[in-house]
Order: structure tokens, then sequence, then C-alpha cells
């Protein structure tokens, strides 16, 4: 058996609601930690950092904050991408006419920022809820479209509409190599991760959860639907600006509107459909499928001698993602992290049966 639990005897509250309650699991994610922070960096190249690392670190971050919403309030949005952008232009206007303003307050401010939007577009959640809610969020998202192309108080008055950001500076150390960068953002996800994972097992994620089930009967036994439902969109929009904040001022350095358009919002929405909804491990399953996938496609045919065009590349891609997600909501509609999950059960069991 590869899980021995003999003998690792639960005695407390504490030790029988602790994170990782198997002595397995524990030393799992220690050597995961190790792995992350230690050997990576010793051994990755830049390009592993630019083009895998960094995007599947911020974009898992990001997944996060959609799965609280999405995945554990039952809360549809297609406005992601508008709260990203909210985050990373608050950050950038914070840096730009705050003299001295240290990078990890432009990301928290740019977090605020985004959690305010995303309060205000959650109060239409109060009233309405499924299909419509998702058209109230779609609305979100072309509001954010059309504000940061059009008023140019946003850029900066920049002429062509995008915007670059200064050194990345935080209390005297300059992030300047891509394996700094990434131990930033790993930093950072690894503090959130823990976060959200922490809300959604206390009563605020119980609250959450009744509410995605039954919203009436949660409201007959005492929960609140407004401050469940805000607090939903409250947390999820302040992790999502400060993921969008991540993605601008470390992994684009500069960009324009279009690099937070509806398509940001739908690849979100992908990596946690394919991930698993309700899952903090699914977000980071459905990150690395979205990141890998492109990698993947583009390599294999050249492994096989085959001479595919980048455009057919994407297009592949896109059809891909499309009947993976069809696949998954017929045949696992809880995504890699419920394989994940039966794959790790078993092997608690082997070789019995059951």
């Amino acid at each position: 058996m590869f899980y021995r639990e003999n003998g690792q005897f639960k005695s407390s509250y504490s030790a029988d609601l602790a994170l990782f309650p198997v002595a397995q699991d524990r030393w799992a994610m220690l050597a995961l930690a190790a792995i992350a922070f230690i050997a990576l960096p010793m051994f990755a190249s830049d390009y592993a950092f630019r083009a895998i690392f960094i995007p599947f670190l911020i974009l898992s971050l990001a997944a996060i904050g959609l799965n609280i919403l999405v995945g554990y309030c039952g809360q549809i949005s297609l406005g992601t991408g508008a709260f990203m952008a909210v985050g990373a232009y608050a950050a950038y206007n914070l840096q730009v006419r705050i003299d001295g303003m240290p990078l990890l307050v432009a990301l928290i401010g740019g977090g605020l920022c985004a959690t305010v939007f995303g309060v205000l577009f959650g109060i239409p959640s109060l009233r309405i809820r499924g299909l419509y809610l998702a058209v109230a969020t779609l609305a979100a998202q072309f509001f954010v479209d059309w504000f940061t192309n059009r008023v140019k108080w946003v850029t900066n008055d920049s002429s062509s509409g995008s915007v670059s950001v200064r050194t990345l500076q935080m209390l005297g150390f300059e992030f300047t190599t891509p394996m700094q960068k990434y131990l930033l953002c790993l930093t950072l996800v690894v503090v959130f991760g823990l976060l959200a994972k922490n809300l959604v097992r206390g009563a605020i994620g119980r609250e959450w959860m009744a509410m995605r089930d039954m919203d009436v009967a949660a409201a007959v036994i005492g929960i609140r639907p407004v401050y469940a439902k805000l607090s939903a969109f409250a947390v999820s929009s302040f992790i999502v600006g400060v993921a969008g904040a991540l993605w601008g001022f470390v992994h684009l350095g500069a960009w324009e509107p279009s690099a937070f358009s509806i398509d940001k919002s739908l690849q979100l929405l992908f990596m946690i459909i394919i991930g698993g909804l309700g899952s903090i491990a699914g977000s980071f399953f459905g990150a690395a499928f979205v990141v890998l996938l492109p990698l993947f496609l583009n390599y294999v045919p050249h492994w096989l001698g085959l001479s595919i065009s980048t455009g057919t590349a994407s297009h592949l891609e896109h059809m891909i993602f499309g009947a993976l997600i069809v696949f998954f909501l017929i045949v696992e509609p809880h995504g890699l992290a419920r394989l994940w999950s039966t794959a790790r059960q078993k092997l608690r069991l082997w070789p019995f049966p059951h």
C-alpha cells in the first residue's frame, strides 16, 4: 500500500481537521515545495520560466479566484478578464502616479480596486441567477473593454493605448531575471492558495457551498444570501485582480486593453471546467493543461515529422478545448481533480479491492 495509515492516530480536533491529515500527503507537499522553490530555480532555463512556469502560476491564481465564485458559490461569471484588467490598470496607475510606490502595495491596491468593481457587478446576483447573471458579468467585460480603450487617463494619456511598467522592486530588491520573477509569483500563489483553501474549509466556505447547492434552503437555515454572494464576489475579484496585476507587471511587462479581452475570461472558465469546479487543486490542473497544450501541439508534430502551420495548431487548440469541455461535462463533470481524487483513494486501499 502506498498510503500506510497504520499508527496515524488523531487525538484532537485540530489534527482531524488538518489541511493534510495523512502523513504521506504532508511529505509529498514538502517534496513539491522543495522542487518548486529549490530545484526549478537551479536547473530550469529562462525560456521555461517565461513560457511555462510564470504563466502557469499566474493563471493558477486567477483560476483559484474564479473557482471560488463559480465552483464554490455557484455564481456564473464571464467577466473574469475584466476583473484582471481592473487589477492590472489600477496597480499601474498606483505606480505611475505615486512616487516610490512599493510593488507589493501596488499589487494589493490593484486587488482592492478589483474587489470594489467585482462587488458592484455582483449586486445583480442578489436578484438574478444562471444565464442572466452570466450576461450581467459579461456586461462588466464589455464595459471595461470600452473604458480602457476610450478613457486616456487609465493609460496615463498613452497615444498608442499601451502601457509599460517600471522596474519591479520590493524592499530594495529588484526582480530582473525570469527566475526572480518566478519566485515572486510562486510565493504569492502559495500564500493566496493556502488562504483560499482555508477559506473554503471554514464557515464562510460552507456558506458559499450552501448557496451553490440550494440558495432558498440556505436562506431558510439562516445563511444571509447578501453576505454570502457578495463576499464570494469580493474574495474572487481580489484574487483575480492580483493575478491580473501580476500578468501585466511580471509576465507581459507592457500591454494594451486587448490583453484582457473576453478570450481571457473564456480561457479561465475553460480552466476550471477541465481542472474541476469546486476544487483548489483543480485550478492548478486546469492551468497546467491550458499552458502545456499549445506547447504540446507545437512540438509533437515536429517529433513525428509532420509539418503543421501555426494557424492550424491554433485551430486544433480551440477544437481540443471544446471537445474536452464536452467530454468532461458528460463523463466527469468534476474534471481532472476528481480523477486525481479517485486515483488517490484507490492508492489508499491498494492492493485490497475495497
